[in-house]
C-alpha cells in the first residue's frame, strides 16, 4: 500500500506540473520524500515536500549550468 501511495503522489505531481520541463526533479524528489515521510508517518507530506525540493534543486542546477555557459561565451 505504501508503494502505491508513493507512485500515486509522483504521478499526481507530474500531472500537476503541466510540462516535463517543470516536473524536472519533482518525481525523484517525491519518491525519496515519500519514503522518508513514510518512515515518520507522513508519506504524503514527505512526497509533496520532496517534489518541491527536487524541483528547486533541478532549477538551481540548471541555472548554474546556464551561468557557466554564459561566462564561457563572454570570453
Amino acid at each position: 500500500m505504501t508503494r502505491s501511495l508513493i507512485i500515486l503522489a509522483a504521478l499526481a505531481a507530474f500531472a500537476l506540473a503541466g510540462t516535463a520541463a517543470e516536473a524536472k526533479g519533482c518525481i525523484k524528489g517525491a519518491v525519496v520524500g515519500g519514503l522518508a515521510g513514510h518512515m515518520a508517518g507522513h508519506g504524503k507530506a514527505g512526497a509533496a515536500a520532496g517534489c518541491a525540493i527536487g524541483h528547486h534543486e533541478a532549477n538551481k542546477k540548471d541555472k548554474q549550468q546556464g551561468d557557466q555557459q554564459g561566462q564561457s561565451q563572454a570570453k
